[in-house]
């Protein structure tokens, strides 16, 4: 039978670690419209965080789950190939979507195409949408069986999410001007 104070606590841990991609886009608050500089720097933090906490935080925590269910040999080779199989997938989607309207594509030239920057930020937040559902879902189904898990799961996730909201609110205050249209 469920606990209902676990359910809760799941859904709590859930909200708070959604809800931090919120955090990451009052960002946009304090971005000055026009600043390429601020642009590149917060979006290669945004990177950087979000690479960092994937592989330190969350690929670790995944590595010790697998292990515990399969064994240590068994869950590390599925936890790596989860890890390569997931590149793969991207790189599959990446090839997919025409050049042109790639964001991850090197486009040339002296300044920045507003509209196609505001684009990009669109469909780094669908992506991010997309993503946060598999996210929403470790980390209720984490708090269900062990709360302390529940929580370190949550917490990573949130550390994560908050660049995920920079990434998206800074491209779309650069491209709008608008600091609203930036957080919402």
């Amino acid at each position: 039978m469920l606990n209902s104070q676990n359910i809760w606590m799941a859904l709590l841990l859930t909200l708070f670690a959604g809800l931090s991609t919120g955090i990451g886009s009052v960002i946009a608050f304090f971005a000055k419209t026009g600043g390429k500089k601020f642009l590149a720097t917060s979006l290669g933090f945004s990177a950087g965080v979000m690479i960092y906490v994937s592989m330190v935080e969350i690929f670790s925590k995944s590595k010790d789950v697998l292990s515990s269910v399969y064994g240590y040999k068994n869950g590390s080779i599925i936890c790596v190939a989860s890890f390569f199989l997931g590149i793969l997938l991207i790189g599959i989607i990446d090839k997919l979507v025409p050049s042109y309207e790639n964001p991850h594509e090197i486009h040339r030239g002296k300044d920045l195409d507003v509209a196609k920057l505001k684009r990009m930020g669109v469909m780094t937040a669908v992506a991010i949408a997309i993503h946060n559902f598999p996210e929403g879902f470790a980390t209720f189904m984490s708090a269900m069986q062990d709360p302390k898990l529940g929580i370190a799961i949550a917490v990573a996730v949130a550390v994560h999410n908050i660049p995920e909201g920079i990434s998206v609110s800074v491209p779309i205050c650069y491209a709008t001007g608008s600091k609203k249209k930036a957080f919402m």
